[in-house]
């Protein structure tokens, strides 16, 4: 079962980058640059992709722990 804690751990690690760094941060960018260069501005697209920049540690923090957390449990028992 150490095995299976140890693995949630790294795949939580994993999970948090690639939401905080590439689904967030980095989307977050595109999403702006995208509405940039539209033919017709949307704020609200706009503000989505700001706001997913801004909160992309929060967000990268958080669903990393769904995993790290159980993993520690189970590593812990």
């Amino acid at each position: 079962m150490k095995i299976l804690g140890f693995f949630m751990i790294l795949s939580g690690i994993a999970l948090g980058f690639y939401v905080g760094v590439w689904v967030c941060f980095v989307g977050g960018i595109v999403d702006v640059i995208q509405q940039i260069r539209a033919e017709t501005l949307q704020a609200a697209a706009v503000a989505w992709g700001v706001a997913k920049v801004v909160f992309a540690g929060l967000f990268g923090w958080i669903s990393s722990m769904f995993l790290i957390v159980p993993g520690y449990f189970i590593i812990s028992d």
